[in-house]
């Protein structure tokens, strides 16, 4: 698998982003993957805000949200983020909101650039940082992908001892998005675009939300967010 990063100008609100993906990245193969910035397709779309009303989006945009020392910490589209994705780096005076239908978003992006390239196989991932229980530092992870299976179910299938996998799901949307994100940076790289190539994916033209989203009550975390996460 190769990833690369691509270096563009800024991408301004509402800038056409089929287009300005095409200009810095002027073609693709087919089953190619390319990654891009939550909040430069959140500014696709127009999301950004005033920065007075922080708090209150972040409370609107998240179907939970608890204050912490360091952050809200939210629940938004089914996944744990902080301050509901709502950003204000690397924008200049404004707030960054993530797109209001991430997998609409991806899949409209998907269709118009599988038209730009003349392509059928073409994967897309939204990414946006994310915190991991214990562990110091951020991470990119999906918010959103299309054109590929974002989960590869090994309950069933053996080791390479015989022994049968119960419960082996691999993520593979987020581990690919948190691959492209080593490369895109966090700071002034001004990289919101990856392409990655010949992934071990297996590409779809129908993605199903649903095959990432893990019920709260089944999850490994569940037992910590339970006096909170009130379902």
């Amino acid at each position: 698998m190769h990833i690369k990063s691509i270096k563009t100008d800024i991408f301004e609100p509402g800038q056409d982003l089929p287009a300005f993906i095409k200009r810095h990245l002027p073609s693709v193969k087919e089953n190619s993957i390319i990654a891009v910035s939550s909040k430069v397709a959140g500014l696709w779309e127009g999301r950004t805000a005033k920065l007075e009303d922080k708090e209150k989006l972040i409370k609107k945009e998240s179907s939970f949200a608890l204050k912490t020392s360091l952050c809200w910490f939210t629940v938004k589209d089914g996944m744990v983020m902080t301050n509901a994705g709502i950003d204000e780096s690397n924008i200049k005076g404004q707030l960054a909101l993530l797109p209001k239908n991430p997998y609409k978003t991806a899949a409209k992006l998907r269709a118009a650039l599988c038209r730009a390239y003349g392509v059928k196989h073409l994967g897309v991932i939204l990414t946006d940082s994310m915190i991991l229980p214990f562990r110091a530092g951020i991470i990119a992870a999906a918010v959103a992908y299309g054109g590929f299976h974002g989960v590869k179910d090994y309950r069933g299938k053996k080791d390479i001892f015989g022994r049968k996998l119960t419960l082996t799901l691999v993520d593979i949307a987020d581990t690919l998005a948190a691959s492209a994100g080593l490369v895109m940076g966090e700071g002034n790289e001004q990289s919101p675009v990856a392409l990655i190539e010949d992934a071990p994916v297996k590409f779809t033209s129908k993605t199903l939300p649903r095959e990432i989203k893990y019920p709260f009550k089944d999850d490994l975390y569940y037992p910590f967010f339970k006096k909170y996460l009130k379902r």
